[in-house]
């Protein structure tokens, strides 16, 4: 069919609608709308059959949904209504949730029911990445049944008029307000993650406003509430009445202006108004029963040495880069047949840090130094002959990410990963060795179409064009769980001491003609002459993604997306 999608935002369930569909072989097109105009502009422009909304904040006017039918995904089970849904699901510490498919009408979440589906909410998981996880699964469900159901011709939705509907109200920031003089850590937890990671929680901090991004909860350190107590790695500690909590993002309250802000790692954003508190870096190898934060971890288990890491929002900055670099070389030491890098749930990676980037006093030499942390960890990885490297996606990955799993000798993905393998709609023309691993993979004509259409695209295509290697279906919190036990077999496999063989007996190959460094130098004389002409248009696109704003007037027609 030829499937209108609308949706205030090209976010994480769009693109994985839009990929899904796609691969359904339905024709699809996707467009941003602000408000009831831009909705009846484009429905005019394309007259499509069905129009699906997977995100969508505006109103679809009468006059769009009286001549076609439209969809509405709404995180939420049926007879649920009110704007928050999610909010408080994660507030109230629901263990079941569910998304409907509605269709639009006079009366917001009250349309006829085409189809829903239920879902796990793992307890201690944030909205974002419920959202992204478990609430996806549960949306594609709905979403590929109505779609079904409607192109049969004869489906009649189900009125709700026999349901008892649950009216929520919007959870407000004062709804959300911390009183850190009496919420226990669980109480904190809960608002932290249930704003996570939009609006966030707005509360007050060294005499100052600011918007608090992600909780995690720390058993050892305890203080005056409401006090930071401690550092690490760029999140500060804040102590509860029972405890203590790792915040690891601020974003400041809009300035006079009105500007949007952008989130940042808390000890950057605080400066040097950060009180003197110790910096207390997190052991590589914790104990199970450790209720702290880590950004990188290790652990070995039946020949495997496993690092993990899940950066907040999936971008890795300089620094980060290189704690991640020194543990993976860490791994290269130890007495095992295959690393897994990665295997955590949420984002894989997306790259270079843009927010740090942006923030910092001379943007285009923190971009310079973190394109190059970047290479350091992907040339560590193409350089590994001596046991196989596992890149295991447990949620999306996007531009230095997709490269950085492209380098290792197996790509494994949750089957519900969208995969952005491109780097042109930020205006830049990419590193991380990806002239050298992408034809590898899936060959020079894809490599072209893939950085020239720039496009999100389903783990099913992803493994049909040969750029990642098995698909597993399986919910998020069950994929770590099961790539320990491929990749244990993938160590007692008799065929991987071949496979090394093979391995090295390549690189040296391909190093033999063409050396890495010459790929390389070659990414990095172009992505310096992007990041240091202050007329490229990468430094206005990034400034406008990093504050959810419209590309710039101006911009280049192939680099609005």
């Amino acid at each position: 069919m030829r499937i209108l999608l609308i949706a205030s935002a090209f976010n994480s369930l769009t693109q994985r609608v839009q990929a899904e569909l796609r691969d359904a072989r339905h024709v699809v097109a996707t467009e941003v709308v602000r408000d009831g105009d831009e909705v009846r502009h484009v429905v005019d422009r394309y007259e499509p059959e069905l129009v699906v909304a997977p995100m969508l904040r505006t109103v679809v006017p009468e006059d769009v949904w009286s001549r076609y039918t439209c969809l509405v995904v709404r995180p939420g089970p049926p007879g649920d209504r009110g704007p928050s849904s999610l909010d408080h699901a994660v507030r109230e510490g629901r263990t079941r949730w569910g998304v409907t498919v509605l269709q639009a009408g006079a009366e917001p979440d009250a349309g006829d029911i085409w189809a829903s589906a239920d879902c796990e909410l793992p307890g201690g998981v944030a909205k974002s990445d419920l959202y992204r996880g478990e609430i996806a699964d549960a949306a594609l469900e709905a979403v590929r049944s109505a779609v079904a159901r409607f192109a049969t011709g004869g489906y009649r939705p189900r009125s709700q008029q026999d349901l008892a509907p649950v009216v929520r109200p919007a959870v407000r920031q004062s709804d959300r307000r911390i009183d850190w003089r009496s919420d226990d850590t669980l109480t904190v937890l809960r608002t932290l993650r249930a704003a996570e990671s939009q609006p966030g929680v707005l509360d007050e901090l060294l005499g100052e406003q600011w918007y608090l991004h992600g909780g995690h909860p720390e058993d050892q350190l305890h203080g005056t509430p409401g006090e930071i107590l401690a550092t690490r790695t760029g999140a500060v500690c804040r102590a509860t009445v029972d405890g203590a909590v790792w915040i690891p993002r601020l974003r400041p309250r809009p300035g006079p202006d009105g500007r949007a802000t952008f989130k940042l790692p808390a000890t950057l954003a605080l400066g040097n108004r950060l009180p003197d508190v110790p910096e207390r870096p997190a052991p590589l190898e914790l104990a199970p029963e450790r209720l702290t934060y880590a950004e990188i971890s290790y652990r070995e288990r039946n020949g495997v040495g496993h690092v993990r890491f899940s950066f907040p929002g999936g971008a890795m900055s300089t620094v980060q880069c290189r704690r991640l670099l020194a543990a993976y070389r860490y791994a290269c030491t130890r007495p095992t047949r295959v690393v897994v890098l990665g295997g955590a749930r949420d984002f894989f990676s997306n790259g270079i840090h843009l927010g740090v980037m942006e923030a910092a006093a001379r943007p285009a030499a923190e971009g310079w130094a973190n394109v190059q942390a970047l290479d350091d960890v992907v040339e560590a990885v193409l350089t590994t002959t001596d046991r196989l490297v596992v890149a295991a996606l447990g949620g999306n990955a996007a531009a230095g990410g997709v490269m950085l799993a492209a380098a290792a000798d197996e790509v494994w993905c949750r089957a519900g990963t969208v995969l952005n393998p491109h780097y042109r709609l930020m205006g830049l023309p990419g590193s991380e060795f990806w002239t050298y691993t992408l034809p590898r993979r899936v060959g020079p004509e894809i490599t072209e179409a893939l950085m020239r259409d720039a496009e999100p695209m389903s783990a099913a295509t992803a493994r049909r064009i040969g750029l990642v290697d098995r698909v597993l279906p399986v919910p998020p919190h069950r994929f770590g769980e099961q790539v320990a036990e491929l990749a244990a077999a993938l160590a007692e496999d008799p065929d991987t001491h071949q496979r090394l063989a093979a391995k090295k007996a390549n690189r040296a190959r391909d190093e033999a003609t063409e050396p890495l460094a010459s790929y390389r130098d070659q990414e990095l004389a172009a992505m310096h002459r992007v990041l240091f002409d202050p007329g490229a248009p990468h430094h206005a696109l990034r400034a406008a993604f990093l504050r959810k704003e419209p590309p710039p007037q101006g911009t280049p027609p192939i680099l609005r997306g």
